[in-house]
């Protein structure tokens, strides 16, 4: 089950939240949680297993770690086998069959892999509580001793397919109390159509096109065609990503949580360091907090730094897929945001603003070739194809015939992933008071009936990050 789908939105959502609000208050945690096992196993209920031991091992963890706090050897010990614990679980059902594959290729093997679906959001809630048992061992956070309130946190169905990574300090305070108004229901309501036009509307749209070029034999693409296809792509993740966390943010709030932000308009950096300030915020601050850091980070000296940042990058590329792409995806980042550190931000900072932009943008839709080819040759060869090499034409009909019928669409896209749109609603708002609030409201009222009438009458609904 995903957000953007008529089951979620005219049957789980309305029921769970009639459930959740006629419930008393001590019951409503319970509430979310059973909520989110029956939306988890919704589409995998073997799968639910899983997360049920997870919850109850790092539970059970945290408890053994705040017990034994004063005697190191123990705590460290299970801080250690909890961490192994669940590196196990994730490395079994997203990496086995990468490395078998690996290793049967260099010694001439043929082991077999068990060929397993990824259980959904096992990379997001494994990171969660691996975060949360780090900060129990540092004395960050005191153990969670109710079962219920900590299975709401690690099960949350409005962030558990696609983040964001909520640390348990976080929302430690939300879980034992909180409160919802009518006024903060509504601004979760508005994040949650902002999230569904953004993915139905805007990603799905253009993801179109996307999958038209790249089902296309490279030798018939022309360099025009590379182009409107990977800039599709650009656009398609980041509106597909940023509104399924949207969607999240927005019922987090309608249950009274405050979610993290994931994405503060990425688009619009001027240096790649800064872009990954932007993108996927929740998983950045993950690796600074729980690798980087621990390392060393940068206080060791420029070899270590260099080092540190290199795992780091390494990891990152590595959690979006088991595949050698996903490795060099993340290699690719991490040589650039080094070169910045180095000398090139300091260089960025004297040119002109555009250049960085155009500088940024360019590096990055290059980086999104590496990271949907999961052939890394044909990723080389579509590169070529964008700058003329293999290319059977500059421009061709077809080339001409997407940018006609996409044109206006990119336009669009363009304008949405800048800051002013929501300048312009809340200038709207803050000028026109109450007619402002209504023309605001009726605004997000139609999203809402244009993004149900396109799921209704379309089949192409795909959510990219399900994959990771």
């Amino acid at each position: 089950m995903v957000f953007s789908s008529l089951i979620f939105l005219f049957l789980f959502l309305p029921a769970v939240l009639l459930i959740y609000y006629l419930s008393p208050g001590k019951l409503k945690n319970a509430v979310l949680f059973a909520a989110s096992l029956v939306f988890y196993a919704w589409g995998e209920p073997i799968y639910i297993v899983i997360m049920i031991f997870s919850t109850i091992f790092d539970y059970a963890n945290g408890l053994l770690i705040d017990k034994y706090r004063h005697r190191k050897p123990i705590s460290r010990a299970v801080l250690i086998g909890s961490i192994g614990g669940n590196l196990a679980i994730l490395g079994f059902f997203k990496y086995a069959g990468f490395v078998i594959q690996n290793v049967n290729e260099l010694f001439g093997l043929s082991l077999q892999a068990a060929d397993l679906p990824l259980p959904i959001g096992i990379s997001f809630y494994t990171f969660q509580t691996m975060s949360y048992i780090a900060d129990v061992y540092r004395g960050k956070v005191p153990p969670q001793r109710n079962m219920i309130n900590f299975g709401t946190y690690v099960a949350m169905f409005p962030q558990l397919v696609a983040g964001p990574i909520v640390k348990y300090g976080d929302i430690a305070k939300q879980l034992a109390s909180r409160k919802v108004t009518l006024e903060r229901f509504g601004e979760g309501a508005k994040w949650f159509i902002r999230g569904l036009v953004k993915k139905v509307l805007l990603a799905n749209n253009i993801g179109m096109l996307w999958t038209s070029v790249k089902s296309t034999p490279l030798e018939e693409l022309s360099v025009l065609s590379a182009w409107l296809g990977i800039l599709a792509f650009t656009f398609q993740i980041y509106f597909d990503f940023s509104g399924y966390s949207d969607m999240a943010r927005g019922l987090g709030k309608m249950f009274g949580f405050d979610l993290p932000q994931n994405f503060n308009y990425p688009y619009i950096s001027r240096s790649v360091t800064e872009f990954w300030r932007r993108w996927h915020i929740s998983l950045g601050s993950w690796f600074r907090e729980y690798v980087y850091i621990p390392l060393g980070g940068n206080r060791r000296g420029l070899r270590k730094q260099l080092r540190n940042l290199l795992v780091v990058w390494f990891l990152t590329g590595l959690w979006h897929g088991a595949s050698w792409n996903f490795v060099v995806w993340g290699l690719y980042f991490g040589f650039i945001v080094t070169v910045e550190k180095l000398f090139l931000l300091k260089w960025l900072t004297r040119w002109p603003n555009w250049t960085g932009h155009l500088y940024t943008l360019l590096i990055v839709i290059l980086g999104w070739v590496l990271f949907e080819y999961e052939h890394l040759p044909s990723a080389w060869a579509f590169i070529g194809t964008m700058f003329g090499l293999g290319a059977h034409e500059w421009v061709d009909r077809q080339a001409l015939y997407d940018l006609l019928t996409n044109g206006g669409l990119f336009v669009l896209l363009a304008i949405c992933a800048t800051p002013l749109p929501r300048k312009m609603v809340e200038l709207v708002e803050r000028r026109w008071n109450r007619g402002g609030v209504i023309v605001v409201t009726t605004f997000y009222t139609i999203g809402l009936i244009l993004s149900t009438a396109y799921l209704v009458d379309e089949s192409y609904n795909p959510f990219l990050y399900f994959r990771f």
